[in-house]
């Protein structure tokens, strides 16, 4: 079962609890009558996404911005994994640091969440915790500016400069680069303004369900609105969002619009089930073609964001602990990641020795 937090004024805690028991009423009822979202879940399962595709909505349609955050983190469902991190504010640039109980490793973290850069909820808090604690690493997450009121590059400069702070007292070499959902995009981005500016690269880049397009993008962008938490709809507002209205610049702001090949390398993530499932193997493939350096691995039931699940899920287990792994080989030369049964490509410093690439 989930636990549960709950943030904010008590008028979105109490509306946001009632909404989820309807839901798991209504969830149960369905699958007592033999209806089922996907046949491989787990009532938790339905009954979360359900309830966070509520809550994303709820909060996305609201006149006003601070109320829809408000909605979103008034209640969070939360595994019951326990995460031995010591977090604080930092107030130049303004975010919080994560330092792990146990250190692993010289790594350092540089963490971007998610939200569609409208949002900075507890889950995202959540996220940076997990990561720090499953790493062993020092974790660094900026509290950049959001859409809709500060449009691109507010995203990009504030993500700049959270480098240079890390940069001025970190070897860039053992700084890796992680961001979730719409800061996966941001990493993404950050990773062309490093070379545009001439600076060094981090040691590694990975993105957990990487919003890789601002536009319409692939046939799961709707075609997965049935099992996913994020909708298409919601991943193009996010995009209407980022930019000044009637300046649509999608080319420039998305991605898969540029070359990543002599750049960091690329560990990227997805869920088959998710919105921007399409999306993320047309950018991944489109790299490896271009001679970059990348793996995508690709759970086939899984949804946007999936890792949160963590210890209540296989996938979710096996997708945190090769992130883990993926850290410690790009900074302290632990062992590779090989390729396995979720991975769908793996190409230049990711190929396992004397073998020619994988990608399927």
């Amino acid at each position: 079962m989930p636990r549960f937090a709950f943030h904010g004024p008590y008028r979105h805690r109490i509306s946001s609890f009632l909404a989820l028991n309807r839901i798991a009423i209504a969830t149960y009822l369905r699958r007592l009558a033999g209806h089922r979202i996907a046949p491989d879940w787990t009532a938790d399962q339905e009954i979360g996404v359900m309830f966070w595709r509520r809550q994303f909505t709820k909060a996305m349609r609201h006149p006003d911005r601070d109320t829809g955050r408000a909605i979103l983190d008034s209640l969070q469902t939360e595994t019951d994994d326990i995460y031995a991190v010591t977090s604080r504010p930092n107030t130049a640039p303004i975010g919080d640091w994560h330092i792990p109980n146990r250190r692993v490793g010289t790594a350092t973290i540089l963490y971007l969440h998610g939200g569609g850069l409208a949002f900075h909820g507890k889950i995202s808090l959540r996220f940076a915790q997990m990561l720090c604690h499953h790493t062993g690493a020092p974790l660094f997450a900026p509290d950049y500016r959001l859409t809709p009121e500060h449009k691109h590059p507010a995203q990009i400069d504030d993500a700049l400069s959270a480098w240079h702070y890390l940069s001025q007292q970190t070897d860039p070499g053992k700084i890796v680069l992680i961001g979730d959902s719409a800061g996966g995009y941001l990493a993404l981005m950050l990773m062309q303004k490093l070379r545009d500016l001439g600076l060094p690269q981090p040691a590694l880049t990975i993105g957990l369900c990487p919003w890789t397009d601002i536009g319409n993008r692939g046939a799961s962008l709707q075609g997965n609105d049935r099992y996913d938490l994020v909708q298409g709809w919601m991943a193009l507002k996010f995009g209407d969002w980022l930019d000044a209205p009637g300046v649509p610049r999608r080319t420039e702001l998305s991605p898969i619009s540029y070359g990543f090949a002599g750049l960091a390398p690329l560990y990227l993530q997805t869920g088959g089930r998710e919105n921007l499932h399409d999306m993320i193997v047309d950018f991944a493939q489109r790299q490896a073609q271009a001679g970059a350096d990348v793996m995508l691995d690709a759970w086939p039931g899984m949804v946007h964001d999936f890792q949160l699940l963590d210890g209540t899920i296989a996938d979710a287990q096996q997708a945190n602990a090769r992130i883990a792994q993926a850290v410690r080989w790009a900074v302290d030369g632990g062992d590779a990641l090989a390729s396995q049964g979720q991975t769908r490509l793996a190409t230049g410093r990711f190929r396992a020795p004397g073998t020619q690439g994988c990608e399927r």
